[in-house]
């Protein structure tokens, strides 16, 4: 049996993150997929490359939020659907260290494995014809995933993207999406990542939900002045500000 832990949309929340990654090194899991979305809308962007780096055995994909602050840094146009959002993606270019957006620069938009004989994808979302994540579908089926992925053998499919939790099996594949593990879009503080076990020709996937401390985290948006601030904490954790 094969384990792997899935990891995406740290959105800059370095406590989020260190919590999911000692429980992952508690479990013995000896690979890590990142799933993209690694900064954008957190402050700790250094903090969380720092704790990435660490890990002997990780992989990473390009998350829409990552590609808009690269962008911003080159101060090249925003991606599609992010120009609203420069002015909070300049101020984390601004205090990133460089070599962290090169790393940027070097991600895929999707990664594809074959572990004991099981196809599988890791992306950060569905990429259309244009190479492009497709428009998020707020409640996706079996069936309609199904669609975008005929005529493929992955066995599965592991996105990020949709915050929430998502996991649908059709007869040909799973699909599975662990949540967010920086934005839990409560007052609750609970970090969520997910394990996929590969064996004897088959996938299982589970979802783990990890508490931790917010408290300096969230008292950063203030003593920052984050761009945004007041819009991202009541949307992304749940705060009445």
């Amino acid at each position: 049996m094969h384990s792997i832990a899935i990891i995406t949309d740290i959105h800059g929340n370095a406590p989020a993150l260190e919590a999911v990654l000692k429980e992952i090194s508690g479990r013995g899991i000896p690979q890590i997929v990142c799933l993209g979305d690694v900064v954008g809308i957190g402050p700790d962007s250094n903090r969380v490359f720092e704790l990435l780096l660490a890990q002997e055995h990780i992989s990473y994909v390009s998350g829409n939020h990552d590609l808009a602050v690269l962008a911003a840094f080159r101060k090249e146009a925003a991606p599609p659907g992010h120009q609203a959002e420069r002015s909070h993606h300049e101020w984390l270019a601004e205090r990133m260290n460089p070599e962290y957006l090169e790393m940027i620069s070097r991600w895929p938009m999707s990664i594809r494995a074959v572990i004991e004989e099981v196809s599988m994808l890791f992306t950060h979302y569905h990429l259309g014809k244009d190479n492009w994540y497709r428009p998020i579908d707020p409640s996706p089926a079996a069936e309609t995933l199904e669609q975008q992925y005929a005529g493929t053998d992955y066995r599965l499919v592991a996105f990020g993207h949709h915050h929430v939790v998502h996991q649908y099996a059709s007869e040909r594949r799973m699909f599975f999406n662990p949540g967010s593990l920086g934005c839990p879009h409560s007052a609750e503080a609970i970090a969520r990542y997910g394990i996929v076990h590969i064996g004897n020709g088959r996938v299982r996937a589970e979802v783990r939900e990890i508490p931790y401390d917010n408290t300096d985290f969230i008292a950063s948006y203030e003593e920052l002045n984050v761009p945004d601030k007041d819009f991202i904490l009541r949307i992304f954790h749940g705060r009445d500000v």
